[in-house]
């Protein structure tokens, strides 16, 4: 390698040499030791006889790159750093993009948090349709940070800022702990991609349409595993690694949010009214009522004389109401969906089939879904001549001991 002519990784790591200068030597030699193959690998991939400003580009400065590596290293910052950058910063201008990309990824790092949480605590694709609003976002912060580098964007006060507060929290701390979660980071990278396509998987078992998203989570996988060990290399990378990861944190917080809901309804045998079990959940979590070993959807109720009534709310002994899941059918969709749980009856009857192009049900031309609510009772009631009357002033005489047998309880409508 000539000395006549420096390579870029060289005048490159001669400039972070200088913003290091006043750490002890030694431990200045470790860390450029650690960043010294990433950066001739980056420079063997912008090929022969790459410029500084090539680094540059994809790095920030040689200035703002040795600030992070204080900052990951845990040392404190150099003196006099925050005054030199807020003048470098005041004597630049066009820095609406910059802060636009540092923004932009904080906001899709949130999106993805929130969306990855939804869908994983509903184990539903919808959740992830909002993803649509955050990624016009991220995408004009990736454009810029390939196009502009990462320079720009270290220098705004906010990044400034933010780095000397890690430095000053890493200085406060016990290094070795910091070193040891930093040792941690490939197998971070191998638990993101494990957790997209287990997360990929089970979408697809619950919702046979989530098979298109498969490919973007196996996508995102093989992206996240190699993005993560090349950035201290490649700070743009951040713009892929850092979304990824926080929609993977998001995930798994609402899996085990989901999770532990789920053992909860099953050992106490679904939703509760003052501590006490009231119903029974089905797989999907909605509340039914058991009559021996089938589930209950609906119950009618009759007065003496055989007329079905209306707006009833039903209590057990203790006073808990015997709520079970209330459908109703979907307008848009001709599709059967939950409103809620509770415990008045009757409810309406849901007629649902597929509708021929002549208006026929269950035709063999069916071309669309057909749902109606129906209010009418599907039974008349014969109530026992013979049935207990509670006692009152003006309940009438009972009936002899030659009252007639009774008759059927339920006579089918036709």
């Amino acid at each position: 390698m000539s000395t006549q002519n420096p390579t870029a990784v060289r005048v490159y790591l001669t400039r972070v040499r200088s913003a290091l200068a006043d750490l002890p030597e030694s431990e200045v030699e470790e860390i450029l030791e650690d960043v010294r193959p990433h950066l001739a690998e980056m420079e063997a991939e912008l090929g022969d006889n790459p410029k500084v400003d090539a680094l540059i580009e994809r790095l920030g400065s040689p200035e703002s790159y040795a600030a992070e590596l204080r900052a990951s290293g845990g040392y404190p910052p150099r003196p006099g750093d925050a005054g030199d950058k807020t003048t470098l910063l005041k004597a630049k201008t066009g820095i609406g993009g910059a802060r636009f990309a540092f923004w932009g990824l904080v906001f899709s790092m949130g999106g993805f948090a929130l969306f990855g949480f939804a869908a994983a605590v509903w184990v539903r694709v919808e959740p992830l349709l909002g993803l649509l609003f955050v990624a016009p976002v991220l995408a004009i912060s990736v454009v810029y940070v390939v196009r502009r580098g990462v320079g720009p964007i270290a220098e705004l006060p906010e990044v400034v800022k933010l780095r000397e507060t890690v430095t000053s929290f890493q200085a406060n701390r016990n290094g070795n702990g910091m070193t040891y979660f930093r040792s941690l980071k490939p197998a971070w990278w191998i638990l993101c991609a494990a957790v997209l396509v287990v997360f990929g998987l089970l979408l697809v078992l619950r919702d046979t349409e989530a098979v298109l998203l498969l490919p973007l989570m196996l996508l995102a996988a093989v992206a996240v595993v190699w993005a993560g060990p090349k950035l201290k290399g490649d700070r743009r990378l951040l713009w892929l690694a850092v979304p990824v990861s926080a929609f993977v944190i998001g995930s798994m917080v609402g899996g085990a949010g989901a999770a532990v809901d789920l053992i909860a309804k099953r050992s106490y045998g679904g939703d509760s009214y003052n501590g006490y079990p009231t119903s029974y959940s089905d797989t999907y979590g909605n509340s039914q009522l058991m009559y021996g070993s089938q589930s209950v959807d609906n119950i009618y109720a009759f007065d003496a004389e055989g007329k079905p009534l209306t707006e009833i709310f039903l209590y057990d002994e203790e006073g808990r109401p015997l709520s079970t899941t209330r459908y109703a059918c979907e307008r848009s969709s001709g599709e059967k969906r939950k409103v809620g749980d509770d415990n008045r009856y009757p409810r309406p009857r849901l007629e649902r089939g597929v509708q021929d192009n002549d208006g026929n049900l269950n035709g063999y031309n069916g071309n669309r879904s057909y749902c109606q609510e129906r209010t009418d009772v599907p039974f008349s009631a014969a109530i026992p001549k013979g049935a207990p009357v509670p006692p009152s002033s003006s309940a009438p005489p009972a009936p002899s001991s030659s009252a007639a047998p009774p008759s059927n309880s339920t006579q089918p409508t036709r």
